[in-house]
């Protein structure tokens, strides 16, 4: 099963799965939900959460309504509902050891490579740390141009650049139906989407979700995004206690399977530069370790060409100036000429500050 062969979930939740029509924080559902997290980390996987609710939980502080809410006063209400947001987690994932940390997320974070290898990074080094990131849209400085505007998007991009196996989406229907089961008794779940055709985006059109009419578009959307990332998504249930747990148990969801593999999303996505920036050319010595799945190291380059910046895509070149590879730098090309032909261990001493020891990480190079 997709879920259990996984190793990083990520596991979008709304805020109507937090918090009621009436206001009030749905207890018991955040107790369970707690349970579930525990369990997934019980079976060794790296967690992400994106959830909504800090608007939602900062109108419940201020005792606003959500109606009518112009933007800039949102902004202010979103600030003041992420502590709130945190505090709900904290309250119910410490008593079961579990570790929160808190990433707010921009729409040009995960649009631009330079973030986005950042956040990834990041992701990473919580992951070693036994940590579960609660991820959020920095709603407080977002602006409507540069907003996702919904976290099924959100959720599907942060599934991007995590390298995640699986997202899930956690709504308030079991899954895409053929038709609206909510009028329509007749209805069937489809239990696995491999293809997104007109038919399917005809009947994620119709159906009604926890937004309301085109809720399920959003979500489809999110599915387009990790079909090309190589990550399984499932839409499920979110309103059952132990949502997770029912996956696992009962498997009632829709799945959407990727068209490509996670390792080949990788490449594309690396490789799909329009043009690269500059070239560094290597030894022997630095090839051969290329040639074995390794980083390459400053160590092992004698010359670097061209003007770029750090996340930038660059050319890796032999010494007979044949292109061996391909990938985002770690460094500016004024630090890398400031480190070439240099270990490691003496990088911080040169360039006065503490960095990477990779100049390009194996997992952002591609072999031509």
């Amino acid at each position: 099963m997709y879920l259990k062969d996984s190793k990083t979930v990520v596991v979008k939740i709304g805020s109507s799965l937090l918090i009621d029509k009436d206001q009030k924080i749905r207890v018991k559902w955040l107790s369970e939900f707690a349970k579930d997290i525990k369990n997934l980390k019980n079976l060794k996987k790296n967690i992400i959460i994106v959830s909504s609710g800090a608007i939602a939980l900062g109108c419940k502080k201020l005792k606003l309504s959500k109606k009518n809410l112009k933007l800039d006063k949102s902004q202010a209400v979103a600030s003041i509902g992420q502590i709130e947001l945190m505090n709900l987690f904290k309250e119910f994932f410490s008593p079961k050891k579990i570790n929160l940390s808190q990433i707010l997320l921009t729409l040009e974070d995960t649009e631009k490579r330079r973030r986005a290898i950042n956040a990834k990074r990041t992701f990473e080094n919580l992951f070693n740390l036994g940590f579960v990131p609660i991820v959020n849209e920095n709603d407080s400085i977002a602006t409507s141009e540069i907003k996702y505007g919904d976290n099924d998007r959100l959720a599907s991009r942060v599934a991007q650049i995590s390298g995640a196996d699986c997202l899930i989406l956690l709504s308030d229907v079991e899954g895409l139906y053929t038709k609206n089961p909510k009028i329509n008794k007749e209805a069937i779940l489809i239990k696995e989407i491999s293809t997104i055709d007109d038919k399917i985006e005809k009947i994620a059109t119709k159906s009604i979700s926890e937004h309301g009419t085109g809720g399920m578009k959003t979500k489809i959307d999110a599915a387009k995004v990790c079909q090309l990332s190589g990550c399984h998504m499932a839409i499920a249930n979110g309103l059952v206690h132990r949502p997770i747990q029912k996956i696992l148990s009962d498997n009632n969801c829709t799945w959407f399977l990727p068209n490509i593999s996670k390792l080949d999303a990788r490449k594309k996505w690396i490789i799909s530069s329009i043009s690269p920036k500059g070239d560094v050319i290597i030894d022997d010595g630095a090839l051969n370790a290329l040639r074995k799945g390794k980083s390459l190291l400053a160590a092992g380059i004698k010359t670097v060409r061209g003007n770029f910046n750090k996340g930038d895509h660059i050319k890796i070149l032999d010494k007979n100036m044949n292109e061996f590879a391909r990938g985002l730098s770690s460094f500016t090309s004024a630090e890398i000429s400031k480190i070439k032909g240099q270990h490691s261990n003496t990088i911080s001493s040169l360039l006065g500050y503490v960095s990477k020891s990779e100049v390009i990480h194996k997992d952002d190079m591609v072999r031509i």
